[in-house]
């Protein structure tokens, strides 16, 4: 690896010129002309003449190749706009993006509905045919849901209204946070920071730092809640007409099949999670305890027990992800080596950049590129890891069919949770003295709370909140009774002080593209565990396994996924059961120390 690695991405291999790239405008064009080739070849195209197959087949081929494009300047748009939400451009860029997203939705709708005009028999014929076969699941299930949808024009109709609609909300959400600052003192100065650069400051050893921070950030959320209930109340009431239009009742129908789980699997996982939560009390309990406190509050969980807290320059942490990866999978980490020299991770701490970390893909130029913003914690080192692994995920599909690269979101956050547990488990068991240990098992424990106890108050409050939109619109202030009412109950009333804001701080609330982005996140974090469990125990064949399993990601329903895979059944609370008896092993380690 190289002596001091860049913590900039580079965006010039993909497309020179950022948001005022000729190339990137070029490959724009490109894909709207096979757009419109793509759409000439749907409208003529008709299942009930002589010799439809070959047609359709054709029309198959033209969408692979047409949706890797669309994926490709979309993930460029993302990174864009995400390096610097001041760029104007960019949001431009945005826009078009929705709509070239909901031209393509009206091509891939009006191709589904026709697939519902040919008989049940000839359809299973169609499949057969060795150059569907492979993608046979994909249209299938694209088929069955167009049975359950509206007709073509509603649908078309839908589409081409979300795009200054629904999806409209989700950018002025994204407009209004980008232009926020918050006021911090700090050595009797007063320091602004972005949105992003101030939530960092959470994680202080000093409380007075971390309150001071918690009440700022809230105040500057709360001077926003009037904008930010019409942006939720506004997407979330798209989604319900769409929804009552189409017949569909319960809220969870469209996230389960976008997921490809029953709701019998969803029970079965939030079941063991409810059954296990003492574990969890008892630890928070005890980090109380340990800071010298009655009852811990929000700001409180993610505070070090340790007050010296280990920082790592950018350049070292890449270096552990690598040697810990190379321990479990060689290919691994020789794709994460890779990744850091080639600069395919913005990592830089600077203002302007929008706050979280993700990971996207370049399908087509077969290249991810990964956005967070480092400060050299044991949980920015965490958070690398875990981009890593959607990295890798993707890495291993390149030569599989565009379509079945559209793996759900449950299955994505697998790959990533287990990269990331790779590198939790080293850094305890590398840790040099009993506090350093303390402190990095208790990282690890904190993401168990994350995903059992935070991602579950969101689960509810939004569960909660789409039953009270159903009625009309819900005022701010209802908006933070039901997060904090769903705040108690995820965390069995643990806590002093809970978060009435967190509706609008977190942007997945926000998010359009994909609807109850939770749960998704619990699943991938009990399903990697399972999977970790599951390679310990094969050692060394395991990686051969592990990447058959993640090719097989977008082809297969996630209990088809488990039961090949792992022999396991997701409906049942056993497997969920013995994914969280591993962090309940933590909880007691940490207890023991």
């Amino acid at each position: 690896m190289q002596l001091t690695l860049n913590p900039r991405w580079d965006l010039d291999t993909l497309f020179p010129g950022g948001s005022e790239s000729e190339q990137f405008q070029a490959y724009v064009d490109n894909i709207k002309d096979e757009m419109k080739g793509l759409s000439v070849m749907v409208e003529q195209f008709n299942p009930q003449e002589e010799g439809y197959e070959s047609e359709f087949v054709q029309i198959i081929h033209k969408l692979e190749t047409t949706v890797k494009k669309l994926r490709e300047a979309s993930a460029f748009v993302s990174c864009l706009s995400a390096q610097n939400v001041k760029d104007e451009k960019a949001d431009i860029l945005v826009g078009q993006r929705s709509v070239l997203s909901a031209e393509m939705g009206s091509i891939t709708t009006k191709l589904d509905q026709k697939l519902i005009i040919i008989p049940d028999s000839s359809w299973e014929a169609l499949l057969q045919l060795p150059e569907l076969v492979d993608i046979a699941f994909v249209l299938d299930e694209n088929r069955t849901e167009a049975k359950e949808k509206l007709p073509e024009e509603q649908e078309v109709l839908i589409n081409d209204l979300a795009v200054d609609g629904y999806h409209a909300w989700n950018q002025m959400y994204g407009a209004i946070v980008g232009n926020m600052t918050v006021e911090i003192e700090e050595k009797g100065e007063h320091k602004s920071y972005s949105v992003g650069q101030a939530s960092n400051k959470l994680t202080s050893p000093d409380r007075k730092v971390r309150k001071h921070v918690f009440d700022q950030l809230s105040n500057a959320w709360e001077e926003q809640s009037a904008l930010f209930s019409q942006t939720l109340n506004h997407l979330a009431g798209f989604r319900l007409e769409t929804y009552k239009h189409r017949g569909w009742e319960h809220v969870l129908k469209e996230p389960l099949a976008i997921n490809r789980m029953k709701k019998e699997t969803l029970d079965a996982m939030w079941t063991a999670i409810i059954n296990n939560k003492k574990h969890f009390v008892t630890y928070l309990n005890k980090k109380a305890d340990l800071l010298g406190l009655e009852k811990l509050s929000i700001y409180d969980i993610s505070a070090p027990v340790s007050t010296t807290v280990k920082t790592s320059s950018y350049t070292e942490g890449a270096k552990f992800i690598v040697d810990q990866f190379q321990t479990f999978s060689p290919k691994m980490a020789g794709f994460a080596k890779m990744a850091f020299e080639e600069r395919w991770i913005e990592a830089e701490d600077r203002a302007g950049k929008r706050p979280g970390g993700f990971c996207t893909s370049f399908p087509d130029s077969e290249q991810t590129r990964i956005f967070m913003t480092y400060s050299g914690t044991s949980s920015n080192i965490s958070t690398l890891a875990h981009e890593l692994g959607h990295a890798y995920h993707q890495h291993v599909m390149n030569d599989v069919n565009g379509l079945n690269q559209r793996y759900a979101m449950n299955v994505a956050e697998t790959a990533s949770t287990f990269a990331e547990m790779i590198v939790a488990d080293a850094s305890v068991r590398n840790a040099q003295t009993k506090e350093e240990k303390l402190a990095l098992l208790e990282d690890k424990i904190q993401r168990s709370v994350a995903f059992f106890m935070n991602i579950h108050a969101r689960f509810l409050f939004e569960t909660r909140f789409y039953e009270a939109r159903k009625q009309g619109m819900v005022s701010s202030q209802r908006l933070n009774e039901l997060m904090v009412e769903a705040q108690k109950e995820a965390y069995c009333n643990s806590l002093e002080e809970y978060d009435p804001n967190f509706w609008s701080s977190k942007l997945h609330f926000h998010i359009t593209g994909v609807p109850f982005y939770n749960f998704p996140y619990t699943f991938g974090y009990l399903f990697s565990l399972g999977i970790y469990a599951y390679a310990k125990e094969k050692g060394g064949s395991f990686e051969d396994d592990y990447i058959a399993l993640l090719r097989d990601t977008g082809r297969m329903t996630v209990e088809e996924l488990a039961k090949k895979h792992l022999n396991a059944d997701l409906t049942k609370p056993e497997f969920w059961e013995s994914a969280i008896g591993l962090c309940v092993e933590d909880v007691k380690e940490f207890q023991r120390l």
